[in-house]
């Protein structure tokens, strides 16, 4: 099962490092990471997603606690939570092919934020799943690059990752 935890960690140097290398250690995937600083600058929120059994998960978080950096965790995906990524798109845009790439964007909500004469540059923010549709959408033959920033979170209502 997929999970996202959300890690509230010392911003300090090797920190990072350090849960990576929990992870590679112990044979763990780590599907999407993201960090940066919160609004104490002494504090970084760190945003995994990875993929295990409820045992294995325990696991991870138990080891993750462990971690002199790490101050709190959550498992976001024992509450709910809302989860976003963002996704760049680079495509071949040409003759009657602008047309269509426009309109399949404006149906993902997306936002075509680069033009030259030959390709489109599209920006996409939602859930991954709907990253993924708009991926499956597009002729594959389209596609030039794809960058996406991997998973941010948080939970909803009173739950939140704060000391």
């Amino acid at each position: 099962m997929r999970h996202i935890i959300s890690i509230l960690m010392e911003n300090e140097a090797g920190a990072l490092s350090r849960v990576a290398g929990l992870f590679s250690a112990r044979g763990y995937n780590i599907e999407s990471l993201t960090v940066a600083p919160t609004e104490d600058p002494s504090l970084s929120r760190m945003t995994l997603v990875t993929r295990g059994t409820d045992d294995i998960i325990e696991q991870i978080t138990k080891q993750l606690n462990k971690l002199i950096d790490v101050v709190k965790l959550i498992d976001m995906t024992d509450g709910p939570h809302i989860e976003r990524e963002m996704m760049l798109v680079k495509v071949h845009a040409s003759g009657d092919r602008r047309t269509e790439l426009k309109r399949l964007s404006d149906i993902f909500r997306g936002r075509v934020i680069d033009v030259t004469d030959e390709s489109y540059t599209i920006e996409l923010t939602g859930a991954g799943e709907k990253l993924d549709a708009f991926l499956q959408a597009l002729d594959q033959g389209v596609i030039i690059e794809v960058v996406r920033s991997g998973v941010s979170g948080i939970a909803r209502g009173d739950r939140s990752l704060k000391i």
